[in-house]
């Protein structure tokens, strides 16, 4: 009987403790709790709520910004860490065009083991010096040296592509990867990985494979510590792959420094090397000629960084990640858009023939310029489709927004493109696929109701290669082929992660335009 009574003591203990904290909580949070959102259990907020699979927990996102539309935020609490969703242009302004709130949210730290504190992950200080010294690497002169990639490895793909064209559906989403992935690695390092000749290789499989454990991890809170990941979770195997990436990124690092060495004498500083480049627009670099990331980062210790090896490598690795699966998942969603419209298709086709005609000439800077239906179609695509469906961004000092919500320090603030270019207020009818919209005519709009890219001083600083990518590898494809999606937009399947990704890939038919 005396157990029995102890049990009871303690359990009601409990429970007048746990009413007592939660009480006192949600008056810290006072103003957190005037934010819409899903109703909250105490110690739990809304962790027994959402899914830890990754298409289920988009979903959620979807269905919450679609229930609170009218106000443009919701608020989700994971135990007691207070975290808002944000898809209203006036808000995310307050947030993004702000030199305070620049700090990437707590869950950006499992990218640390792979890629440091690089410019995607670094903050303060440190992401200040590195913004401004790889700023340079973007110029568009430099960029004349990774048009040649883009050329020779969209020509692979397109002979990978006629082996399957005028024949029945296929996935396209493993060959534009691999296309993406063959253009990074070249782009980057300066190395031939051949992945679209050889997907089994170790590095290809290494780095498609930690993506995908590194997305597990964030959606898995029981994986948090390092401790159970490594017991029961895949921690083995991401060690692996680990290895793999560093070892092959450290090994091209060694190589190439040897070779920037030699070559000192000639091409010593960026502004030397800018200037080589001329301003011919039409100019196209042979392979001897062109110049990898890497290479500006090691004219950037030369010319006074002090970048050890390890930060050369972060930074390696970084526009190794952020530069593969957000460009081939961009690519993909636009091939299906496109085949699904064929009037679209057409203004393309009849815009590649004005500019190249029947010739196989690569593309060059000046053709690029020209491809302004493209270009349109290709931010349409990413208003529907944006390669990165929400991001993270830590609130650093109390701040207002709306003239209504009260964000304290600490909160993470969750930016959600996915759910902002849906707003009818800038975006009429918003779920039609129409480039129309971003003819300069029609791009009268607020500046953060579009931020495929992020916006503000942290935007993404590889945009401009990315679009240039993007154009060169479908400009590719249309020249040769006409796109037939097979399949209805409802019918496919994106998954939001890190990136918005087919689940099951995206299948269209091929039919030789020659």
């Amino acid at each position: 009987m005396a157990d029995v009574l102890l049990v009871a003591a303690a359990t009601l203990a409990v429970v007048v403790f746990s009413l007592l904290w939660y009480q006192q909580k949600k008056k810290t949070l006072s103003d957190f709790y005037t934010i819409p959102g899903p109703p909250t259990l105490p110690f739990l907020g809304n962790a027994h709520q959402l899914s830890t699979d990754a298409k289920k927990f988009y979903t959620q996102l979807l269905e919450y910004s679609a229930e609170w539309a009218n106000t443009g935020i919701f608020k989700i609490l994971l135990g007691n860490k207070p975290i808002i969703a944000v898809y209203r242009a006036e808000y995310i302004e307050v947030l993004l065009n702000s030199s305070k709130h620049m700090d990437k949210s707590d869950e950006y730290r499992f990218l640390h083991p792979w890629l440091g504190t690089g410019l995607l992950t670094s903050t303060g200080d440190k992401w200040k010096i590195r913004r401004k010294m790889l700023t340079p690497t973007f110029h568009f002169k430099i960029l004349h040296d990774f048009i040649g990639v883009f050329n020779d490895q969209s020509n692979v793909m397109v002979k990978k592509l006629q082996k399957v064209a005028d024949k029945g559906p296929f996935d396209v989403f493993p060959y534009i990867t691999l296309c993406a992935l063959d253009i990074i690695c070249e782009t980057a390092m300066g190395r031939h990985v051949n992945a679209q000749g050889n997907s089994d290789s170790d590095y290809v499989r290494a780095i498609n494979k930690i993506t995908v454990l590194i997305l597990l991890r964030m959606r898995r809170p029981w994986y948090w510590p390092n401790i159970l990941f490594n017991l029961l979770g895949p921690g083995r195997e991401h060690d692996k792959c680990l290895k793999t990436l560093h070892s092959f990124t450290s090994k091209v690092i060694i190589e190439r420094s040897d070779e920037f060495r030699q070559k000192r004498s000639e091409e010593t500083t960026m502004e030397e090397i800018m200037k080589s480049r001329g301003d011919d627009d039409t100019i196209y670099l042979e392979k001897g000629k062109r110049l990898a990331f890497l290479d500006m980062l090691l004219c950037a210790s030369a010319d006074g960084h002090h970048l050890s090896f390890e930060d050369i490598r972060e930074e390696v690795d970084t526009f190794m990640f952020e530069g593969h699966d957000t460009t081939a998942a961009a690519i993909t969603w636009c091939t299906h858009l496109i085949g699904e419209h064929p009037h679209v298709q057409d203004k393309l086709h009849e815009e590649m023939d004005s500019i190249f005609g029947d010739s196989d000439r690569p593309a060059t800077m000046k053709d690029l310029k020209d491809m302004k239906y493209l270009e349109c179609t290709i931010k349409e695509a990413l208003r529907l489709y944006p390669s990165v469906p929400f991001f993270g961004r830590s609130v650093t000092e109390d701040v207002t927004i709306g003239n209504q919500y009260k964000l304290k320090k600490g909160t993470t603030a969750v930016i959600v493109p996915v759910a902002l270019h849906l707003d009818e207020r800038y975006f009429p009818d918003p779920n039609k696929f129409d480039p129309h919209r971003f003819m300069p005519q029609n791009s009268t709009r607020h500046p953060f109701s579009y931020v495929p890219f992020s916006a503000g001083p942290r935007n993404c600083i590889g945009q401009r290669f990315a679009l240039m990518e993007e154009k060169v590898m479908i400009s590719s494809i249309l020249r040769n082929f006409h796109i037939i999606a097979t399949q209805k937009r409802e019918d496919l399947s994106p998954v939001g992660e890190l990136i918005l990704r087919p689940e099951f890939g995206v299948d269209i038919k091929l039919k030789n335009r020659k």
